[in-house]
């Protein structure tokens, strides 16, 4: 005859344990929602992505200094690159590559997202709702632009539209913890940290100082 169990409870809590842990890693790798923060990030930084790829052909074009040429060369591979990576992930989850929620709603309620919507500091306009981006003038202004003044204009819109990126990757730092989510957006917090300190140091090569930060003091 088999022995009775001696102590059901414990084994009901083992039960009921291990049913959490598979609960966890299940949520924990499922796809993201349409409006989860991943699907968010992944939309709205392809659109981010896209325009500092635009800018950089506009002033690639335009045959400026070898090194405005090479950093230029270098955000247009690096975010085409990554923009791509956001699409393939959208297709992958299952999601449309617009989604029904406003640009950075995924970040409402948190710190980082609070300069999205909100007017930027004294001498930055709001030029959108999603941070860092450059307005249609100030498009229009870098298009027009030529020399030395086209380099300076790029450069310091570029360096608003990095700070921009900065914001957001951290935004979802704080939001996520899926691997590969996570990890492109450490990627975009430093690569992006390392070129905001190189643009800064060739303006002050021809003269000119950053537009004023958007970035939140720490």
């Amino acid at each position: 005859m088999d022995k009775p169990l001696r102590n059901p409870v414990l084994i009901v809590c083992g039960v009921l344990v291990l049913a959490a842990a598979a609960y966890l890693l299940f949520a924990r790798s499922g796809t993201p929602g349409d409006s989860s923060p991943e699907a968010g990030f992944a939309r709205d930084m392809a659109a981010h992505h896209a325009q500092a790829v635009d800018m950089s052909f506009v002033v690639r074009d335009k045959q400026p200094a070898k090194e405005i040429s090479s950093l230029a060369f270098d955000i247009i591979n690096t975010q085409a690159n990554q923009r791509g990576m956001f699409l393939g992930w959208l297709q992958q989850w299952g999601l449309d590559q617009a989604g029904h929620d406003r640009p950075m709603a995924w970040m409402r309620g948190h710190a980082h997202g609070a300069a999205a919507s909100a007017a930027g500091p004294s001498g930055v306009a709001n030029t959108g709702l999603m941070p860092g981006m450059a307005s249609p003038e100030e498009l229009a202004k870098l298009r027009a632009a030529d020399g030395t003044q086209a380099e300076v204009l790029f450069l310091q819109l570029m360096i608003r539209h990095h700070e921009g990126g900065v914001e957001m990757a951290e935004g979802l730092l704080a939001l996520s913890t899926r691997s590969e989510v996570v990890s492109m957006a450490q990627k975009i917090v430093q690569g992006q940290n390392s070129e905001i300190k190189l643009m800064t140091g060739l303006l002050h090569q021809r003269g000119a100082q950053p537009l004023p930060s958007i970035l939140q003091p720490k």
